[in-house]
């Protein structure tokens, strides 16, 4: 904002300017009510607005997003563990049918087998029958067998008699011969039946086994699979936690670092609207770096104002950027001025601000993710223990 700049000369030269209404009555607050205590008053200047040794925005914001991607693996592996976990499911289902219907035919074939059971000893009552009446017919038979041709004519009241005995004997020597014939058919199938149906029991009690054993396994990758799942569950609400905390110590760490922060300019600097709308680390800019990060904002302010922005790898860290920019052949150095870009030098990743406007030591900037929720702002702060990257 080249407005600020000549705000800040006419106050050098004494001579104020007339200014656009709205800026007129923003900076007239600050330098006629605010400027005079912090100018005047060196020791209100160092009390109250010389930076503090703290964690920069940008590197709470980076462990929040480590923690975030951390977050986001952790959720992806425990999706899959859950696919998996209905996998599991699905199978001991599938088995458990299958052994249902496995117990189902044994009981079948259990059920078969006393039946078979109840045929032998039918079988073998009815075999004790017949031969019971074998043994009566065989005595008579005997009785009879011990007469004569001649004795058995004799007796005999005629012709037709003699026959009908003759035939009667050799029925009932078939009708014998016959059924026991059958009787013992009978056994040897009941039998024979009663060992496959004895065999088949004894495969089915081991597919059984073996299908119950199945089962155990997959119950016990079910529960694996669980306690992997509570794992990862509790991995992500710790990381909340940390991410909870975070946040509370970043926004500690912005109060610290003192001045009036405004909304500021409506249109957020120039900034792109397809970063600005989206949600914070969610895209990245043409430099690689999250949108409404300190970092995006500051190469955006570059390029808008100078046409050129260096790609300084993805996502970036501010405290890198002067390294970078001397690099690059881009001047560094320990004064503000309008236009150039303010490293605050403070752990691991720094913070960047744009100079919008300097008074002495004060300058006035505008920023991204001051507040931690990605918004942009405007403040004044002591810029002293700043390093300044001039880019034209």
């Amino acid at each position: 904002m080249r407005l600020h700049a000549k705000i800040i000369s006419g106050i050098s030269n004494i001579k104020m300017k007339k200014l656009t209404e709205t800026k007129q009555r923003f900076f007239s607050l600050f330098i006629v009510t605010r400027l005079p205590i912090l100018v005047v008053s060196g020791v209100v200047v160092a009390g109250v607005l010389s930076p503090v040794v703290i964690v920069s925005a940008d590197s709470f914001q980076d462990q929040i997003n480590q923690l975030n991607d951390q977050n986001a693996q952790t959720q992806n592996s425990l999706n899959s563990l859950v696919g998996q976990a209905q996998s599991y499911q699905d199978a001991i289902s599938q088995l458990q049918q299958q052994i249902n219907a496995v117990q189902a035919s044994i009981y079948a074939n259990e059920a078969k087998q006393a039946d078979l059971q109840s045929q032998i000893q039918a079988a073998q009552t009815q075999l004790d029958q017949q031969k019971a009446g074998l043994a009566q017919d065989l005595k008579a038979m005997y009785v009879s067998g011990t007469m004569s041709t001649v004795e058995m004519l004799a007796t005999s009241k005629s012709l037709s008699d003699y026959i009908d005995a003759q035939t009667y004997s050799s029925a009932v020597q078939n009708k014998i011969q016959t059924t026991l014939a059958q009787i013992t058919q009978l056994q040897v199938e009941l039998e024979q039946q009663k060992t496959e149906v004895g065999q088949l029991l004894a495969e089915q009690q081991q597919q059984q086994t073996q299908l119950a054993g199945a089962q155990a396994q997959q119950q016990q990758l079910l529960a694996m699979n669980q306690s992997q799942q509570d794992t990862f569950n509790q991995q992500i609400k710790n990381n909340n936690t940390k991410i909870a905390d975070l946040r509370a110590q970043q926004l500690a760490a912005n109060r610290s670092l003192g001045g009036q922060v405004v909304a500021g300019d409506p249109g957020h600097g120039g900034y792109p609207s397809n970063l600005a709308n989206a949600a914070q680390d969610t895209l990245t800019d043409p430099w690689g770096m999250y949108n409404r990060e300190c970092v995006s904002y500051a190469a955006w302010k570059v390029y808008q104002n100078y046409g050129y922005m260096p790609y300084w790898g993805g996502s970036g860290n501010a405290i890198q950027w002067p390294a970078n920019a001397r690099a690059a052949g881009i001047p560094t150095g320990s004064t503000p001025r309008v236009g150039s870009v303010a490293i605050w030098p403070v752990g691991y990743y720094g913070h960047a601000m744009w100079v919008e406007a300097v008074n002495g030591n004060m300058i006035y900037v505008s920023q991204y993710n001051y507040d931690l929720a990605g918004h942009y702002s405007e403040m004044w702060v002591n810029g002293s223990n700043f390093t300044y990257l001039y880019f034209h």
